[in-house]
């Protein structure tokens, strides 16, 4: 089934709109197509003809063409680069909660290394590193977008039981890495004191009135991506400072959609000697280019992986697993670092700057020379010809710069938010899973194992009334399971093989 039309499917909306690149290159396209209509206007209604050869269009375009087909290209390999990470990140998470709620045992006895322990322990040590694998991805989201810290609303309730100092005192000089790099001066914590419990908590920010994040107020119906707080799931916990939101967008504002009169801000700003940076906390800077957020600082996702690995050396330690399953939790928690550099490769390292920069100045010399050059065959369609050379290549070359670093907010962008709420379903159902004796559930009524051959339950036939007998002690039993199981494939041969005439 053919994919539906992004242009049209869902309607036009002011979301697809800033997803574009329409709002990054029309001041370009305009100031090209006022070059090509002074040509035109100069050479038709005065006696001088600023016409030139076209011979050197033909040679730059090509050469443009696949310059700028190259960038993209190459853009467009690391937009896909990030998504195959965080689908493995999907997968090593997974499988990393699935050994170990499933492999890590709760019966624990004192003997040798191993201290005793009730099963309600266990099952709470097994949930909160499981919660720990969650935190990972999410962690990662973070730093990814240049968030630093832990005090975030769908982070810090999952990892603040973690220890926060080195030794028994608490004081400054003792705090480990990953909350000392998450302090930033405004909110002090108070060393020594303890947290309370969850009845001491403030009353939760989920039923303030949503905020919009466009300079366009809108009036309507309120949608379910207005009430959606998906924060509401995570445990409720207290902190000593207020928590960011999961998803901070930077707001938009009338300079996204205008972005030439960033000029007159940042001259303002001059004139009045402002000692703050004009793009501090903006989208766009003074060329009216979006920017990139640098990554975090504090690696926090590196952290929790050594809590991981610390967890299996525990199990490993205690005996409590086989040495494959010990195996595959260390390859797990090793995969997810791998991928953690790999995104961090491909968030910190932009196309060399000589590059972008010749590139777009190239392009720039020859669409300013596109007008004289087409004049000659095109005349009034000069106007529109430039016009449109200019938002066909400026398009393309923006676009190369809008996915390169597919780990923001932009529209374009992969939606961090909801792979982390993706890997958050799928670790509660690993969890629900109640891990029970396969002998509960397959020698029942509801077990046909030997279909189509045979009909008859597993239920009936582990009774040794029928002709399989006791399989595992009759010889003629076996022979018996043997046609069974061919006669089970020579049927479904038949059944599932379409006559093709």
């Amino acid at each position: 089934m053919p994919t539906a039309n992004p242009v049209f499917h869902g309607g036009w909306t002011m979301k697809k709109f800033q997803a574009t690149v329409i709002n990054d290159i029309w001041p370009e396209v305009l100031f090209f197509s006022s070059i090509a209509t002074m040509v035109t206007l100069v050479s038709l209604k005065t006696s001088h003809s600023l016409a030139i050869d076209s011979q050197l269009m033909t040679v730059l375009g090509t050469v443009l063409g696949l310059v700028i087909s190259f960038r993209t290209s190459s853009a467009y390999e690391r937009y896909q680069e990030g998504r195959k990470m965080w689908t493995s990140i999907t997968v090593a998470s997974r499988n990393l909660a699935q050994m170990i709620w499933i492999h890590v045992p709760n019966e624990r006895i004192a003997k040798d290394k191993q201290q005793a322990q009730s099963n309600l322990a266990s099952v709470i040590e097994k949930k909160s590193m499981i919660n720990l694998v969650q935190a990972f991805s999410v962690a990662v989201k973070h730093l990814l977008r240049g968030e630093n810290g832990v005090y975030y609303q769908d982070l810090y309730p999952l990892i603040c039981f973690l220890p926060r100092y080195a030794g028994d005192g608490a004081s400054a000089t003792e705090m480990l890495p990953l909350w000392q790099g998450s302090e930033d001066g405004e909110h002090p914590i108070e060393h020594g004191h303890s947290l309370g419990s969850a009845s001491t908590l403030p009353s939760q920010s989920s039923s303030a009135e949503p905020v919009s994040s466009s300079w366009m107020p809108f009036r309507g119906r309120v949608s379910r991506s207005s009430t959606f707080d998906p924060e509401k799931a995570l445990p409720l916990v207290q902190t000593h400072r207020p928590l960011k939101p999961a998803r901070n967008p930077p707001p938009a504002s009338i300079f996204d959609y205008l972005p030439f009169l960033l000029i007159f801000k940042w001259m303002w700003k001059k004139l009045t000697h402002a000692k703050k940076s004009v793009l501090e906390g903006e989208r766009r800077d003074a060329l009216g280019r979006k920017i990139k957020p640098q990554l975090g600082d504090s690696n926090v996702p590196m952290e929790i992986t050594i809590f991981l690995s610390n967890y299996a050396a525990f199990l490993m330690r205690s005996a409590l697993l086989q040495p494959p399953i010990a195996n595959g939790i260390l390859n797990g928690v090793a995969s997810l670092q791998d991928l953690l550099n790999n995104l961090e490769r491909i968030g910190s390292t932009p196309l060399p700057f000589a590059y972008q920069a010749h590139l777009r100045m190239s392009l720039w010399i020859y669409l300013l020379l596109l007008p004289f050059q087409i004049f000659e065959n095109f005349g009034y369609l000069t106007i529109p010809g430039t016009a449109f050379a200019s938002f066909l290549l400026l398009g393309f070359l923006e676009i190369g710069q809008e996915i390169e670093n597919p780990f923001n907010y932009d529209g374009n962008d992969l939606d961090l938010d909801g792979f982390c709420l993706a890997i958050q379903r799928e670790l509660q159902e690993v969890t629900a899973h109640p891990a029970p004796d396969p002998s509960s559930f397959l020698f029942t009524a509801w077990n046909q194992p030997f279909a189509p051959a045979d009909r008859r339950t597993a239920e009936e036939l582990v009774k040794g009334l029928t002709e399989y007998g006791v399989a595992e002690n009759d010889s003629k039993g076996m022979d018996h399971l043997r046609r069974t199981m061919l006669k089970c494939w020579r049927d479904v041969e038949t059944a599932t093989r379409e006559m093709k005439y």
